[in-house]
């Protein structure tokens, strides 16, 4: 699978973070899983202080899932859920916006399509990290993933996050540069960039699909 190329503007990113020596790539492994990071209407809904103009991405995200469907790769979805006073920590007080994510808000609902169906698996978290406070990498880890193919909201905060904490437990995060998505596009690409030198293999949405396709059929369930 051969790393994405992540748009760029302006300076030359590539040229000179691989001039510094941040230009690897990690490979997908032989076992990957499909992580759908905070798939919420408050990203959707026009009336939502989070909207972030991210249509394209969620095309993105509908294809991963039908891709990862047909291939029978588990499938991961995350939302963000608070309850009560001090849900969130420092997180939701640094960035008052979190109060989408009550559970009495409609913002905090999936977008049509891309909530957990059965024999998928959902994942209730707090704070940006899929992985921070939640039982994510365990389950990894039994289900004996190795590759962490990653789409979402939004690129520069929980993508970022998820990304930076999969690699940290030691799997290889493959994230989808047009199945993630931010508020402002300049965000959007720079994040990328930094992701693909630093964190992560950054993939198209066509990309992952031919490797998915590429593998070896799973055996009877």
């Amino acid at each position: 699978m051969t790393p994405a190329a992540v748009p760029r503007s302006g300076t030359d990113f590539a040229s000179d973070f691989s001039a510094a020596g941040l230009d690897g790539s990690l490979g997908p492994g032989e076992h990957p899983a499909l992580l759908l990071v905070d798939p919420a209407t408050a990203y959707t809904d026009k009336a939502s202080p989070l909207y972030a103009g991210v249509e394209t991405a969620v095309e993105g995200m509908h294809r991963l899932k039908a891709a990862a469907r047909k291939h029978r790769i588990p499938v991961y979805v995350t939302r963000v859920r608070y309850s009560g006073p001090g849900d969130g920590g420092l997180f939701a007080r640094k960035v008052p916006a979190t109060r989408v994510w009550h559970e009495s808000s409609p913002w905090g609902q999936f977008i049509p399509g891309l909530a957990p169906e059965t024999g998928e698996t959902l994942i209730t978290k707090q704070y940006p990290s899929a992985f921070f406070g939640t039982p994510l990498a365990s389950l990894l880890s039994a289900a004996r993933i190795d590759t962490v193919l990653i789409a979402g909201l939004t690129t520069s905060g929980c993508i970022r996050a998820t990304a930076l904490d999969a690699l940290q437990h030691g799997f290889i995060p493959i994230v989808a540069e047009d199945a993630v998505g931010d508020r402002h596009p300049d965000i959007h690409r720079a994040n990328l960039v930094d992701i693909q030198a630093k964190i992560a293999d950054v993939q198209t949405v066509a990309g992952i699909e031919d490797y998915l396709a590429a593998r070896p059929a799973p055996g009877p369930n």
